[in-house]
């Protein structure tokens, strides 16, 4: 029997283990038994003492990674790069072969990430280099707010030029069939602006009129609830409302901020178009205050119960 989930521990110089074990010890063991850390067993079983715990029960799956002698509480270091990708890797391995139903990530630091060799702007990116898959797309989900980002890690520069019909109606597609896979009958989805006002007309920019409104123009033809481009300085407001399921965003922190503002410790990242099924917490590894016994494990939760909600969904 596969496992249900597949959690991978993180850097092991940040908060990751923490995270791990505290969540899982919150959980009722039955469900506990139907997850696996991927990851080293003794920076768990630390992991465990540091936060106050006992032995943990968990099942562990161990990967040895390259110069793990040079890994530091609280510090970037090659040898973190390379356990946090070699977790990832491993993990994939294990989705692919159906051996996990969903993989949910603790979190890596891009610059031990680099430092080891790995050329990748963080998970996403990981990701899909590990799946081949063409296309993948960002959602931070929670219960006030949900956002799909149009481009992420990428400069302001770069974010204008990606705003395309093609990747805005992908985005919009991709966010319809997730929605629709939870549960949500005919899920509106509302697409922000690239501009100020969504260009006033053309007035501060053609994005929005050329590239963004043919998008939800064609989404709607296609029988999606779409609507916009609406100014992004109030849709992610009528959206905590409840007015709409999902928000379009253009961009990285045109998404991220409002969603960090209403839900910092319930939003849970998830990868969209991969062969696989992943989520993962949305903070970083937090190294100032690392093995300290201080690491919040609410979003840990947050990110389980999401990855058991897309299991569930088959």
């Amino acid at each position: 029997m596969a496992n249900r989930l597949g959690i991978t521990m993180g850097d092991p110089s940040g908060i990751g283990p923490e995270v791990t074990v505290r969540a899982l010890d919150a959980l009722p063991a039955g469900e506990r038994s139907r997850a696996v850390v991927i990851g080293d067993r003794g920076t768990l079983e630390r992991a465990a003492r540091v936060s106050g715990l006992g032995r943990p029960e968990l099942g562990v799956i161990d990967v040895e990674t390259p110069e793990s002698d040079t890994i530091r509480d609280g510090v970037e270091s090659p040898g973190g790069g390379h356990a946090a990708y070699g977790y990832v890797r491993r993990a994939v391995e294990l989705a692919l072969a159906g051996e996990i139903e969903v993989i949910v990530t603790a979190p890596l630091n891009k610059a031990a990430l680099h430092l080891a060799g790995h050329r990748f702007d963080g998970h996403t990116e990981l990701l899909q280099h590990l799946t081949g898959a063409p296309s993948t797309l960002m959602l931070l989900a929670s219960e006030r707010l949900s956002t799909i980002h149009v481009s992420t890690h990428v400069s302001l520069a770069e974010a204008a030029r990606r705003c395309r019909t093609a990747r805005v109606l992908e985005t919009i597609e991709a966010a319809d069939r997730h929605f629709r896979r939870l549960g949500t009958g005919r899920p509106r989805v509302a697409v922000a602006g690239l501009n100020p006002h969504s260009g006033e007309g053309g007035l501060f920019g053609r994005e929005d009129e050329d590239e963004i409104r043919p998008a939800v123009e064609a989404a709607r033809s296609r029988g999606i609830d779409a609507s916009g481009p609406w100014p992004g300085d109030s849709v992610f407001l009528r959206a905590t409302r409840g007015e709409f399921d999902v928000v379009v965003a253009q961009y990285h922190d045109q998404g991220h901020i409002p969603t960090k503002l209403v839900a910092f410790e319930s939003a849970v990242n998830v990868t969209l178009g991969l062969p696989i099924r992943r989520t993962s917490v949305d903070h970083g590894t937090a190294f100032d205050i690392a093995w300290q016994g201080r690491a919040d494990h609410r979003n840990m939760l947050a990110a389980i119960a999401y990855a058991n909600r897309l299991a569930d969904a088959g």
